[in-house]
């Protein structure tokens, strides 16, 4: 009697045990990564290396047309505010500004002609009226020896025509006194409205030809030096660019995922891989960009359309830093840096909702430029003017001699 074999056992597929070792490499690479999250991030922080200096880009443009003839800085060069970086050809400028100080100059003693032409009318009308006066006593004088035949009709004939040659007179210089008196009335030389006129285009020439030469509005690194000597530049067009290194901040992006702790306010430490960990920053959040990066980008993904595979997005965080440590450790636009935030205060606010004072930018090299036109004029309306400017003209008071005649 025979007995009966066992059925032989079969071996795994090689399929199965390929989804087991998937499966288990899986749960170890999840375990990897969870261990290396809590080492990274422990609790009450919040860590990213997405994080990179960013600071301001100051541009150097011309607001006028020309041809360079100087440049006064090139890349890596540090520049002090008001210094000159770029000439422009003058020529042209000075010609208008020569043509504006005559124009000026003209302007003024024509005005004075005009003071003067109303001075002599008011005198015309005072000896007109002197005229009528004696005219009107002649007259008068006449009519009363009339009765006594002394002065015969024809005399008093000759004395009213007299009188109305008088009158004719005086009414024809108080006319050219009021065309006179309307071109200075109520002025002065320095107010007057054609020495204004002259001297607003005098202004608009001087800041013309101030601008030929242009100034660094700030001090920083030189970067981006794109003019060349004998180059024809158009107002707008960027020549070169000034980085402060004094102001500079960090963008750090974190995961939407990573931003439920963040607050304004709250300390961060940051390291650059220039200088490795050895160098810390110390910093505070100061605010929350108003979208992902995604959504600011020039082409935001479409995600209402075919397959959609869900990513994790990304909201940049200023980050200020500490003027003291950047300055003994300078940092340069683009570096990557390393962020830790330690969330465990959370009495700040989550975004800006409220108007914050941070300290204006702000430069003054251009301040001054009017008030040197200003000067400018001043001077030239002074050397014009044949020393004391008249006062503002009033229109002649009628002469007391009229009141015979009235």
């Amino acid at each position: 009697m025979t007995q009966a074999t066992p059925p032989a056992q079969t071996a795994p597929a090689p399929a199965k045990r390929a989804t087991f070792t998937n499966i288990a490499a899986a749960a170890l690479l999840a375990g990897s990564a969870g261990a290396a999250w809590l080492m990274l991030a422990p609790n009450g922080h919040q860590v990213t290396e997405d994080a990179y200096v960013e600071g301001n880009v100051v541009q150097v443009t011309p607001q006028l047309s020309g041809s360079v003839t100087e440049i006064g800085a090139d890349n890596t060069d540090y520049v002090q505010a008001g210094q000159v970086l770029v000439q422009l050809n003058e020529v042209d400028a000075k010609l208008a500004l020569e043509r504006a100080e005559a124009q000026l100059s003209k302007a003024v003693r024509q005005v004075r002609a005009q003071f003067a032409n109303a001075s002599q009318g008011r005198a015309n009308v005072t000896l007109r009226a002197a005229d009528l006066a004696r005219a009107t006593a002649d007259l008068a004088r006449r009519k009363a020896l009339a009765h006594s035949g002394a002065v015969s009709g024809e005399d008093i004939e000759h004395a009213e025509d007299a009188v109305k040659t008088a009158r004719a007179a005086l009414t024809v210089a108080e006319q050219q006194l009021a065309g006179t008196s309307a071109l200075v009335d109520q002025t002065s030389i320095s107010n007057h409205p054609d020495v204004q006129a002259a001297s607003s285009q005098l202004r608009d020439a001087y800041v013309a030809s101030a601008r030929t030469t242009l100034r660094a509005p700030v001090s920083g690194l030189v970067a981006k030096r794109n003019v060349q000597l004998g180059q024809r530049v158009a107002p707008g067009a960027a020549l070169m660019s000034i980085v402060p290194p004094e102001q500079m901040w960090v963008n750090a992006n974190f995961k939407e995922s990573q931003l439920r702790d963040i607050r304004i306010g709250q300390p961060v430490v940051l390291s650059a891989d220039v200088y490795g960990k050895e160098v810390r920053y110390t910093g505070r959040v100061i605010g929350q960009d108003a979208g992902t990066g995604n959504a600011f980008s020039l082409l935001p993904a479409q995600n209402a359309t075919g397959n959609w595979i869900k990513v994790v997005q990304r909201v940049p965080i200023r980050i200020a830093l500490d003027a003291k440590e950047l300055a003994a450790h300078p940092l340069k636009l683009g570096l990557s840096m390393h962020v830790s935030v330690d969330t465990a205060d959370h009495s700040g606010a989550v975004a800006t909702s409220t108007a914050t004072r941070r300290a204006a930018y702000k430069t003054g090299v251009f301040e001054h430029e009017l008030e040197q036109a200003d000067q400018l004029v001043q001077r030239i309306i002074a050397a014009n003017a044949g020393g004391a400017v008249p006062p503002a003209a009033r229109p002649a008071a009628r002469p007391a001699a009229l009141a015979l005649v009235d």
